[in-house]
Protein backbone atom coordinates (compact mmCIF):
# COMPACT_ATOMS: atom_id res chain seq x y z
CA UNK A 1 0.00 0.00 0.00
CA UNK A 2 1.04 3.75 -0.62
CA UNK A 3 -1.01 5.49 1.71
CA UNK A 4 -2.90 3.86 4.62
CA UNK A 5 -4.52 4.38 7.95
CA UNK A 6 -5.25 2.33 11.02
CA UNK A 7 -7.98 2.88 12.87
CA UNK A 8 -8.50 1.14 16.06
CA UNK A 9 -12.07 0.24 17.19
CA UNK A 10 -10.53 -0.13 20.59
CA UNK A 11 -10.03 2.86 21.23
CA UNK A 12 -13.26 4.34 19.52
CA UNK A 13 -15.18 2.25 22.17
CA UNK A 14 -13.14 3.15 24.64
CA UNK A 15 -13.27 7.37 23.70
CA UNK A 16 -17.33 6.59 23.67
CA UNK A 17 -16.98 4.93 27.37
CA UNK A 18 -14.96 7.67 28.39
CA UNK A 19 -17.91 10.31 27.34
CA UNK A 20 -20.18 8.04 28.98
CA UNK A 21 -18.98 7.89 32.53
CA UNK A 22 -17.69 11.65 32.47
CA UNK A 23 -21.87 12.64 31.46
CA UNK A 24 -23.35 10.17 33.81
CA UNK A 25 -26.10 7.53 32.73
CA UNK A 26 -28.99 9.98 32.86
CA UNK A 27 -27.49 11.52 30.31
CA UNK A 28 -27.45 9.77 26.50
CA UNK A 29 -24.54 10.06 24.26
CA UNK A 30 -24.91 10.62 20.32
CA UNK A 31 -21.56 10.35 18.28
CA UNK A 32 -20.94 12.49 15.31
CA UNK A 33 -19.88 10.11 12.70
CA UNK A 34 -20.72 12.83 9.99
CA UNK A 35 -17.50 13.56 7.04
CA UNK A 36 -17.21 9.50 7.33
CA UNK A 37 -16.68 9.80 10.84
CA UNK A 38 -14.53 12.51 10.57
CA UNK A 39 -12.61 10.36 7.73
CA UNK A 40 -12.48 7.04 10.07
CA UNK A 41 -14.71 5.21 8.25
CA UNK A 42 -17.73 6.03 8.89
CA UNK A 43 -19.66 2.40 8.59
CA UNK A 44 -17.34 0.33 10.86
CA UNK A 45 -17.19 3.09 13.34
CA UNK A 46 -20.35 3.25 13.88
CA UNK A 47 -20.95 -0.53 14.61
CA UNK A 48 -18.43 -0.10 17.26
CA UNK A 49 -20.08 2.16 18.93
CA UNK A 50 -23.32 0.49 18.61
CA UNK A 51 -21.74 -2.53 19.84
CA UNK A 52 -20.79 -0.30 23.20
CA UNK A 53 -24.21 0.50 23.37
CA UNK A 54 -24.81 3.55 21.71
CA UNK A 55 -28.46 4.70 21.03
CA UNK A 56 -28.09 7.52 18.43
CA UNK A 57 -25.69 8.39 15.73
CA UNK A 58 -25.30 11.83 14.32
CA UNK A 59 -24.89 12.63 10.46
CA UNK A 60 -24.52 15.87 8.75
CA UNK A 61 -27.09 14.91 5.33
CA UNK A 62 -30.00 12.67 4.42
CA UNK A 63 -27.18 10.80 1.74
CA UNK A 64 -24.72 9.88 5.15
CA UNK A 65 -27.57 8.40 6.99
CA UNK A 66 -29.02 6.42 4.08
CA UNK A 67 -25.20 5.07 3.70
CA UNK A 68 -25.18 3.91 7.09
CA UNK A 69 -29.06 2.25 7.11
CA UNK A 70 -27.87 0.48 3.56
CA UNK A 71 -25.02 -0.92 5.63
CA UNK A 72 -27.21 -2.37 8.13
CA UNK A 73 -26.94 0.48 10.63
CA UNK A 74 -30.17 0.39 13.00
CA UNK A 75 -29.33 3.22 15.93
CA UNK A 76 -31.31 6.45 15.44
CA UNK A 77 -29.52 8.53 13.17
CA UNK A 78 -30.20 12.18 13.47
CA UNK A 79 -29.88 14.01 10.51
CA UNK A 80 -28.65 17.56 11.41
CA UNK A 81 -27.77 20.12 8.47
CA UNK A 82 -30.06 19.05 5.76
CA UNK A 83 -34.01 19.66 5.16
CA UNK A 84 -33.89 19.84 1.34
CA UNK A 85 -37.12 19.29 -0.55
CA UNK A 86 -35.75 17.12 -2.77
CA UNK A 87 -34.66 14.61 0.79
CA UNK A 88 -37.81 14.54 2.69
CA UNK A 89 -39.42 11.51 1.15
CA UNK A 90 -36.05 9.47 2.14
CA UNK A 91 -36.20 10.89 6.17
CA UNK A 92 -39.54 8.26 6.55
CA UNK A 93 -38.31 5.65 3.99
CA UNK A 94 -34.76 5.42 5.84
CA UNK A 95 -35.99 6.27 9.33
CA UNK A 96 -33.92 9.00 9.89
CA UNK A 97 -34.60 12.22 12.54
CA UNK A 98 -34.04 15.54 11.12
CA UNK A 99 -33.15 18.64 12.72
CA UNK A 100 -35.33 21.50 11.75
CA UNK A 101 -33.88 24.85 11.42
CA UNK A 102 -37.12 27.45 10.90
CA UNK A 103 -40.44 27.73 11.69
CA UNK A 104 -41.60 27.56 8.04
CA UNK A 105 -39.90 24.18 8.05
CA UNK A 106 -41.98 23.21 11.12
CA UNK A 107 -45.55 22.60 9.27
CA UNK A 108 -43.77 20.92 6.30
CA UNK A 109 -42.16 17.89 8.49
CA UNK A 110 -43.71 14.59 8.52
CA UNK A 111 -41.88 12.98 10.72
CA UNK A 112 -40.54 13.48 14.72
CA UNK A 113 -38.15 15.63 14.43
CA UNK A 114 -35.37 18.09 16.80
CA UNK A 115 -35.81 21.83 16.23
CA UNK A 116 -32.39 23.56 16.19
CA UNK A 117 -32.53 27.24 18.11
CA UNK A 118 -30.01 29.46 16.90
CA UNK A 119 -28.75 31.02 20.71
CA UNK A 120 -26.33 33.34 19.12
CA UNK A 121 -23.90 31.47 16.99
CA UNK A 122 -25.52 33.34 14.00
CA UNK A 123 -25.50 30.08 11.95
CA UNK A 124 -28.56 27.41 11.45
CA UNK A 125 -31.77 27.74 13.56
CA UNK A 126 -34.49 29.93 13.92
CA UNK A 127 -34.16 33.07 15.94
CA UNK A 128 -38.12 33.76 16.49
CA UNK A 129 -39.46 34.35 20.26
CA UNK A 130 -39.67 31.68 22.08
CA UNK A 131 -43.64 32.74 21.98
CA UNK A 132 -43.13 32.27 18.37
CA UNK A 133 -41.68 28.83 18.18
CA UNK A 134 -44.18 27.45 21.00
CA UNK A 135 -46.84 28.84 18.71
CA UNK A 136 -45.29 27.04 15.53
CA UNK A 137 -44.60 23.86 17.33
CA UNK A 138 -47.81 23.09 19.28
CA UNK A 139 -49.65 24.23 16.56
CA UNK A 140 -48.13 21.57 14.28
CA UNK A 141 -50.36 18.33 13.74
CA UNK A 142 -48.16 16.56 11.36
CA UNK A 143 -45.29 15.51 13.24
CA UNK A 144 -44.52 15.32 17.14
CA UNK A 145 -41.14 17.91 18.20
CA UNK A 146 -38.96 15.34 19.99
CA UNK A 147 -35.95 17.38 20.53
CA UNK A 148 -34.81 20.50 21.16
CA UNK A 149 -31.46 21.95 20.64
CA UNK A 150 -28.85 24.65 19.89
CA UNK A 151 -24.99 24.70 19.08
CA UNK A 152 -21.84 26.62 20.81
CA UNK A 153 -19.47 28.98 18.90
CA UNK A 154 -16.71 29.12 21.87
CA UNK A 155 -17.48 27.34 24.58
CA UNK A 156 -13.54 26.32 25.04
CA UNK A 157 -13.44 30.31 25.50
CA UNK A 158 -13.40 31.57 29.26
CA UNK A 159 -13.12 35.12 28.36
CA UNK A 160 -16.39 35.21 26.03
CA UNK A 161 -19.73 35.57 27.80
CA UNK A 162 -20.86 34.23 24.78
CA UNK A 163 -21.40 30.43 25.95
CA UNK A 164 -23.90 31.88 29.26
CA UNK A 165 -25.50 34.41 27.07
CA UNK A 166 -26.35 31.37 24.53
CA UNK A 167 -27.35 29.11 27.24
CA UNK A 168 -29.78 31.96 28.59
CA UNK A 169 -31.22 32.13 25.13
CA UNK A 170 -31.69 28.51 25.02
CA UNK A 171 -33.50 28.67 28.43
CA UNK A 172 -36.00 31.10 27.43
CA UNK A 173 -36.96 28.82 24.73
CA UNK A 174 -37.19 25.94 26.97
CA UNK A 175 -39.31 27.53 29.27
CA UNK A 176 -41.65 28.94 27.41
CA UNK A 177 -42.08 25.05 26.39
CA UNK A 178 -42.26 24.34 29.83
CA UNK A 179 -44.92 26.68 30.66
CA UNK A 180 -46.77 25.59 27.70
CA UNK A 181 -46.45 22.10 29.36
CA UNK A 182 -45.06 20.37 26.07
CA UNK A 183 -41.05 20.01 26.80
CA UNK A 184 -39.54 17.51 24.61
CA UNK A 185 -38.24 14.42 25.18
CA UNK A 186 -34.60 15.61 24.42
CA UNK A 187 -32.79 18.80 25.28
CA UNK A 188 -28.86 18.82 23.87
CA UNK A 189 -26.56 21.68 23.63
CA UNK A 190 -23.08 20.67 23.89
CA UNK A 191 -20.63 18.73 21.62
CA UNK A 192 -17.07 17.55 23.14
CA UNK A 193 -15.89 21.01 24.43
CA UNK A 194 -18.58 21.63 26.41
CA UNK A 195 -18.66 18.34 27.92
CA UNK A 196 -14.86 17.95 28.38
CA UNK A 197 -14.86 21.04 30.24
CA UNK A 198 -17.86 20.65 32.60
CA UNK A 199 -20.53 22.85 31.44
CA UNK A 200 -22.94 20.76 33.21
CA UNK A 201 -26.00 23.63 32.83
CA UNK A 202 -25.56 22.60 28.89
CA UNK A 203 -25.79 18.90 28.43
CA UNK A 204 -29.34 18.24 29.11
CA UNK A 205 -30.18 14.64 29.00
CA UNK A 206 -28.39 13.83 25.55
CA UNK A 207 -25.01 15.50 24.42
CA UNK A 208 -23.06 15.08 20.99
CA UNK A 209 -19.52 14.15 21.22
CA UNK A 210 -17.59 14.36 17.30
CA UNK A 211 -13.67 14.67 17.68
CA UNK A 212 -13.55 13.00 21.47
CA UNK A 213 -14.75 10.04 19.40
CA UNK A 214 -11.49 10.01 17.95
CA UNK A 215 -9.49 10.94 20.38
CA UNK A 216 -9.32 14.49 20.44
CA UNK A 217 -10.21 17.46 23.04
CA UNK A 218 -9.00 21.13 21.89
CA UNK A 219 -7.55 23.20 24.87
CA UNK A 220 -9.64 25.36 27.05
CA UNK A 221 -8.37 29.43 26.76
CA UNK A 222 -8.85 32.73 28.99
CA UNK A 223 -8.84 33.42 32.27
CA UNK A 224 -10.16 30.49 34.58
CA UNK A 225 -10.25 28.06 32.02
CA UNK A 226 -10.75 24.69 33.90
CA UNK A 227 -8.46 21.68 32.62
CA UNK A 228 -10.06 19.15 30.86
CA UNK A 229 -11.93 16.59 32.42
CA UNK A 230 -12.46 13.63 29.61
CA UNK A 231 -9.49 11.36 28.77
CA UNK A 232 -9.55 9.95 25.84
CA UNK A 233 -6.72 9.45 22.90
CA UNK A 234 -6.18 9.51 19.21
CA UNK A 235 -7.71 6.27 17.26
CA UNK A 236 -6.39 6.66 13.94
CA UNK A 237 -2.50 6.52 12.89
CA UNK A 238 -1.60 7.37 9.35
CA UNK A 239 1.56 5.49 7.49
CA UNK A 240 2.73 5.87 4.26
CA UNK A 241 5.19 3.48 2.21
CA UNK A 242 8.83 4.68 1.43
CA UNK A 243 9.26 4.90 -2.39
CA UNK A 244 13.18 5.99 -2.77
CA UNK A 245 16.23 6.96 -1.04
CA UNK A 246 18.75 8.33 -2.31
CA UNK A 247 22.18 10.74 -1.12
CA UNK A 248 22.46 14.31 -2.63
CA UNK A 249 25.03 17.05 -2.46
CA UNK A 250 25.34 20.45 -1.38
CA UNK A 251 23.42 22.74 -2.89
CA UNK A 252 20.79 20.07 -4.03
CA UNK A 253 17.41 22.13 -4.48
CA UNK A 254 14.23 19.66 -4.04
CA UNK A 255 10.93 19.93 -4.93
CA UNK A 256 8.67 22.25 -6.95
CA UNK A 257 10.25 26.00 -6.76
CA UNK A 258 13.38 24.42 -5.66
CA UNK A 259 12.40 25.93 -2.18
CA UNK A 260 15.14 23.75 0.07
CA UNK A 261 18.51 24.25 -0.89
CA UNK A 262 20.10 21.24 0.45
CA UNK A 263 22.92 22.93 3.25
CA UNK A 264 25.31 19.51 3.51
CA UNK A 265 24.97 16.23 1.66
CA UNK A 266 21.90 15.06 2.76
CA UNK A 267 20.03 11.51 2.27
CA UNK A 268 16.69 11.76 1.27
CA UNK A 269 13.44 9.97 1.04
CA UNK A 270 10.26 10.22 -1.50
CA UNK A 271 7.26 9.16 0.15
CA UNK A 272 4.22 7.64 -1.79
CA UNK A 273 1.95 10.47 -0.43
CA UNK A 274 1.09 14.18 -1.27
CA UNK A 275 -1.31 16.76 -0.44
CA UNK A 276 -3.78 14.91 -2.81
CA UNK A 277 -3.83 11.67 0.01
CA UNK A 278 -4.28 15.02 2.71
CA UNK A 279 -0.88 15.94 4.26
CA UNK A 280 -1.19 19.79 4.15
CA UNK A 281 0.51 21.85 1.63
CA UNK A 282 1.89 24.39 4.40
CA UNK A 283 3.43 21.40 5.91
CA UNK A 284 6.48 21.78 2.82
CA UNK A 285 10.08 23.08 4.27
CA UNK A 286 7.94 22.93 8.31
CA UNK A 287 6.63 19.78 8.88
CA UNK A 288 7.39 15.87 9.99
CA UNK A 289 7.16 12.89 10.05
CA UNK A 290 8.26 9.91 12.06
CA UNK A 291 10.97 7.47 10.82
CA UNK A 292 11.88 4.25 12.37
CA UNK A 293 11.63 6.09 15.47
CA UNK A 294 13.29 9.29 14.97
CA UNK A 295 12.13 12.76 13.65
CA UNK A 296 12.43 13.43 10.27
CA UNK A 297 11.74 17.14 8.86
CA UNK A 298 9.82 17.27 5.40
CA UNK A 299 11.63 18.86 3.13
CA UNK A 300 10.68 20.55 -0.06
CA UNK A 301 7.27 21.02 -1.40
CA UNK A 302 4.47 18.89 -0.45
CA UNK A 303 3.88 17.81 -3.74
CA UNK A 304 0.32 16.40 -5.24
CA UNK A 305 1.40 12.69 -4.61
CA UNK A 306 4.70 12.60 -3.74
CA UNK A 307 6.65 14.21 -0.11
CA UNK A 308 10.52 14.40 0.54
CA UNK A 309 11.84 14.13 4.16
CA UNK A 310 15.59 14.53 5.27
CA UNK A 311 16.88 10.71 6.63
CA UNK A 312 20.20 11.78 7.11
CA UNK A 313 19.96 10.76 10.93
CA UNK A 314 17.64 7.43 9.64
CA UNK A 315 20.29 5.48 7.96
CA UNK A 316 18.66 2.03 8.16
CA UNK A 317 15.24 3.54 6.68
CA UNK A 318 14.92 1.50 2.83
CA UNK A 319 12.87 1.76 0.17
CA UNK A 320 9.55 -0.41 0.89
CA UNK A 321 9.58 0.71 4.35
CA UNK A 322 7.32 3.05 5.70
CA UNK A 323 6.94 5.91 7.88
CA UNK A 324 4.46 7.94 9.91
CA UNK A 325 2.37 11.18 9.30
CA UNK A 326 0.04 10.47 12.56
CA UNK A 327 0.69 8.39 15.20
CA UNK A 328 2.95 7.83 17.93
CA UNK A 329 6.49 5.45 17.72
CA UNK A 330 8.54 4.79 20.36
CA UNK A 331 9.58 7.84 22.55
CA UNK A 332 8.13 10.23 19.87
CA UNK A 333 4.55 10.92 18.37
CA UNK A 334 2.36 13.17 15.93
CA UNK A 335 -1.01 14.09 16.40
CA UNK A 336 -3.49 15.82 14.18
CA UNK A 337 -3.29 19.07 16.72
CA UNK A 338 0.42 19.10 16.45
CA UNK A 339 0.23 19.02 12.61
CA UNK A 340 -2.68 21.39 12.69
CA UNK A 341 -0.58 23.71 14.50
CA UNK A 342 2.48 23.29 12.11
CA UNK A 343 0.20 23.73 9.04
CA UNK A 344 -1.82 27.26 10.45
CA UNK A 345 -4.74 25.15 10.56
CA UNK A 346 -6.94 23.24 12.98
CA UNK A 347 -7.38 19.42 14.00
CA UNK A 348 -10.93 19.12 12.57
CA UNK A 349 -9.41 19.54 8.78
CA UNK A 350 -6.16 17.48 9.34
CA UNK A 351 -8.81 14.52 9.58
CA UNK A 352 -11.47 15.24 7.38
CA UNK A 353 -8.70 16.15 5.03
CA UNK A 354 -7.37 12.72 4.46
CA UNK A 355 -8.63 11.82 1.18
CA UNK A 356 -11.00 8.42 0.66
CA UNK A 357 -8.16 6.83 -1.54
CA UNK A 358 -5.65 6.74 1.71
CA UNK A 359 -7.17 2.94 2.10
CA UNK A 360 -8.52 2.64 5.80
CA UNK A 361 -7.47 -0.52 8.10
CA UNK A 362 -9.16 -1.44 10.87
CA UNK A 363 -7.85 -3.29 14.11
CA UNK A 364 -9.18 -3.97 17.37
CA UNK A 365 -6.60 -3.05 19.55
Amino acid sequence: MRSWVEVSLRQIRANYRAVQDLVGASVEVMPVVKADAYRHGAVEVSRALIAEGAPWLAVSNVDEGIALRDAGINARILVMADFLREDREALSTYRLTPVIHSLEDVAAVRVPYHLKIDSGMGRLGTRCSPEQIVQAVTSNTNAPLEGLMTHFASSGNYDSPQTIDQVRAFERVLDAFRQAGSLPRYVHLSSTIAIAYQRKEAWGNLVRPGHSIYGYVSPSRGTGAPPSALHVAPALTWKVAVLNVKDVETGALIGYGGIHRAARPMRIAVLAAGYADGIPHRLGNRGQVIAKGKFAPIVGAVSMDLTTIDVTNVPELRAGDSVMLLGKEGKVSIDAQEMARTAGTISYAVLCGIHARVKRVYVDE
